[in-house]
């Protein structure tokens, strides 16, 4: 076969490195006449989990939205779940309320939707009510009437007692005092009371009688005293009976319809008892009257205004105005802004709190509905991935200050009870992230049990067109920019099927998508343009792509400069182009490098530089050996096999990883056995299997493209090409200057299914076929290396050097 025929069996057509979409196959004129996309295009399987998820109503069934970021997992979700919860009842309302047995654990009361606040705004009101009615009760004619009952019978009683002691003590030789300090026994003598200078000049005996009757009054002052302390707190205990009846009297009518209106709640009805006994009790905080004159400071008023609070109630949710369940999306999941906390205020130097202080986070705000959070967000604030799983495994959200723990001086705080919690959780991130937590966190595959996986491509139909067509209406709607034509539609079509790398498949990373559409619809309308152009469109693509290939352009400056060595004419033995694809950033593109390989007589093996130097991962190391591998099968069959040889990527200065250059390293091989020179107008890519299969790569566009600039560069002669596996036809979607290049005859695409096609190809002459025997034509290429071989191992073994007949080459 001529070299001529077998470059045009393996030629590809210009219709074949690019598949064109026709703008005649819609059906507008512009996208103005289509309906803006709402919803989702594709993700069949992720909606499909996504539903999965929330339809099932047990625990540890929350979804994990796993994607690559510009897919639309967090709008698919929000619009998903906002469409769920409208279908869904209205949850229940939350309340702390002051707990009266143990002040420092407030006691959490649900409600039916929107009674929280109505709850809130009765007790205001029975505050408010208290604060007037209690203070007139007591002012009235009827109270004065009782309480002076209360206290003439307490000064009779107190009078009798006192008139009883002076009669005893009288007769004891006596007199009794009684002053505001106390009561005073004065010794009497002929009537008279006595002074102390006066009792000092009595005789002896006298003096000792007087003292033995003094005792005996002190004694019957103590039991007086005694007497009226016991009257005392009986008629204390009266008068503040007399004012519970009265405040019962102002306030129990009102706590008894605050119970009727809410006697469906046992645990709200026996909170309003414990309330209606507790004003009772603290009547006295109503009654008190306006002493701003004797507090300055007003450290008294502050005082009785935070007294108050506890008749107060804190709503933590109210779901009265909302329709259907709650959709919370957290953006900054702190741990607080997820459970709450407890806020302080500083007053007078201090700082303090109460349970009106209780703040919900986003938890309880989106309890018996859905929360949405970005993973990433999650995992990186301390202590809110494991206060989440906690919360789940639990089913009630506990609200604390976690910081508290770790003060140095420990703080008296709240312990709010624990609200029980109905939530779907749906995280959204990263495919490694979830493979991490599913692997390294235990918990994780039990409280989330559902992955939704956001593909980055979908299949070319006429369907997803359509509704391409109306995701760039909704985004030219959302922006206020001209709508595109037939033309210009079509060409981001094209873009989006050039993302996904497919003919046949088009990408759903909407937001690079999104870019585009924006980008070009600015362009039509600094021109004055209504609509948007396919040229309008390509310029776009063409002002992202410069602005991000610096260094693209300025590696093909030293290759175009000589400073980084590419031939692209002339044949070399040993030495070939191989492609590679380097991605910065938003950016990768196609960079040749030189592959030389020198054998000789020996027995090391194939010597893979890169790797003896360890500049080389592991795939690139095994695609070496790979090739060795064919090696045998196609050489070793007959005989052992003994060579030394090294391959080198010249002017490499990085680390080089994967596999796409070993048909390349193989060719150079080939090449420097059979002492037969490669084209260097010809790149190459492709991996290649043990039976000498060229094997898809991944980058082959921008691989073709980027030799093609190198080409166009030092100057196309029309016999510059590209040699890319066969099997990744379907994967080219060229740039319009390449295609256009190949057409014209200047530039040319070879697909190849396997290493001897590849070989043909780039020395012109044929591989060669095995006879019966087991030999290759003595002028085919794998003919000559065959006898390169056999030279090797007469060479080795008239040495004394040859290898024993199981011997197989190597790769060090």
């Amino acid at each position: 076969m001529t070299k001529k025929k077998m470059e045009t069996l393996k030629k590809l057509a210009p219709e074949e490195l690019k598949r064109h979409i026709d703008p005649s196959f819609f059906d507008f004129d512009n996208t103005g006449d289509v309906e803006s996309l709402e919803g989702t295009i594709g993700q069949k399987r992720a909606l499909e989990a996504l539903n999965t998820g929330m339809d099932i109503d047990a625990p540890g069934f929350n979804v994990y939205a796993a994607g690559r970021v510009g897919t639309g997992r967090s709008s698919t979700v929000m619009s998903l779940v906002n469409e769920k919860a409208q279908q869904q009842p209205v949850p229940r309302d939350w309340c702390y309320v002051y707990n009266f047995d143990e002040p420092d654990r407030p006691k959490a009361i649900d409600l039916q939707p929107g009674m929280a606040s109505d709850l809130a705004a009765d007790m205001e009101d029975l505050l408010a009510e208290c604060k007037e009615e209690i203070p007139k009760a007591f002012e009235g004619e009827d109270y004065e009437r009782q309480r002076n009952e209360v206290m003439k019978e307490f000064q009779q009683r107190r009078g009798k007692i006192i008139d009883e002691l002076r009669e005893k003590a009288k007769e004891l030789d006596h007199a009794i005092h009684v002053s505001p300090a106390g009561i005073v026994a004065v010794p009497v003598v002929d009537g008279e009371e006595i002074s102390q200078e006066e009792f000092a000049k009595l005789d002896k005996e006298i003096q000792e009688d007087l003292r033995e009757k003094n005792n005996r009054v002190q004694e019957l002052i103590g039991d007086t005293i005694s007497q009226a302390r016991k009257i005392e707190k009986s008629v204390k205990d009266k008068a503040e009976e007399l004012d519970r009846e009265v405040g019962l009297f102002a306030v129990g009518h009102l706590v008894e319809q605050l119970k009727e209106k809410y006697g469906e709640y046992p645990k709200l009805v026996e909170y309003l008892d414990k309330l209606k006994n507790d004003i009772i009790e603290n009547i006295s905080l109503f009654r008190s009257e306006d002493d701003s004159q004797h507090d300055p400071m007003g450290m008294q008023r502050q005082a009785k205004k935070h007294a108050f609070n506890k008749y107060r109630v804190n709503v933590l949710i109210d779901n009265g105005d909302a329709d259907g369940a709650p959709v919370v999306e957290e953006r900054n999941p702190t741990y607080y802004n997820l459970f709450g906390q407890i806020e302080y205020h500083s007053e007078f130097g201090g700082m303090s709190t109460d349970f009106t202080m209780v703040k919900a986070g986003s938890i309880l705000r989106a309890n018996g509905g859905y929360l949405t959070m970005q993973v990433l967000d999650l995992l990186l604030n301390p202590f809110a991935w494991e206060g989440l799983k906690r919360t789940l495994r639990t089913q009630k959200a506990q609200i604390e200050n976690m910081w508290d723990q770790y003060r140095p001086i420990p703080v008296a705080t709240l312990e709010p009870e624990p609200v029980p919690i109905d939530v779907k959780i749906i995280l959204v991130g990263s495919p490694l992230i979830y493979e991490i937590l599913y692997f390294l966190d235990k918990d994780f595959r039990r409280l989330f049990k559902i992955k939704a996986d956001f593909d980055v491509e979908m299949d070319v139909d006429d369907a997803h067109l359509e509704k391409y067509a109306g995701f760039i209406r909704n985004q030219c709607q959302k922006h206020d920019m001209p709508d595109f034509d037939q033309e210009a539609s079509a060409k981001l079509i094209e873009y989006g099927m050039r993302l996904a790398g497919r003919k046949d498949r088009i990408s759903t990373e909407f937001m690079q998508v999104a870019d585009v559409i924006i980008e070009s619809a600015q362009l039509a309308k600094s021109c004055g343009n209504e609509l948007v152009s396919r040229h309008n469109v390509a310029d776009a693509l063409e002002n992202r792509e410069r602005r991000l290939r610096m260094v693209q352009d300025k590696l093909q400056d030293m290759i175009e400069e000589d400073e980084l060595i590419i031939d692209t004419e002339d044949a070399v033995v040993g030495q070939i182009n191989g492609l590679a694809v380097l991605q910065l950033g938003g950016h990768s593109f196609g960079k040749p490098s030189r592959i030389t390989c020198v054998s000789s007589v020996g027995q090391q093996g194939v010597l893979n530089i890169e790797r003896e130097s360890k500049m080389s991962g592991s795939i690139h190391d095994k695609g070496v050996m790979i090739f060795n591998g064919y090696l045998s099968q196609m050489f070793g069959q007959d005989k052992p096999l003994s060579l030394t040889a090294s391959l080198c990527f010249e002017q490499s200065y990085s680390h080089i990883e994967g596999d796409s250059a070993s048909c390349a390293e193989l060719y150079a091989l080939l090449s420097s056995l059979s002492d037969v020179p490669l084209r260097q107008d010809i790149a190459v890519t492709g991996s290649v299997n043990q039976r000498g299969q060229v094997q898809p790569i991944g980058g082959v566009n921008e691989k073709v493209e980027g030799f093609y600039e190198i080409c166009k560069r030092k100057g196309l002669s029309g016999k510059q090409g590209v040699l890319i596996p066969s099997r990744n036809q379907k994967s080219l979607m060229l740039k319009d200057e390449v295609v256009e290049a190949v057409a014209d005859g200047k530039f040319h695409v070879y697909a190849v299914d396997d290493i001897k096609e590849g070989v043909e190809i780039l020395t012109g002459i044929s591989a060669g076929e095995q006879d019966e025997e087991g030999k290759f034509p003595e002028e085919t290429i794998f003919g000559r290396v065959d006898k390169r071989l056999r030279k090797i191992a007469d060479v080795l073994k008239e040495y004394g050097k040859g290898p024993d007949k199981d011997e197989r080459v190597s790769s060090q």
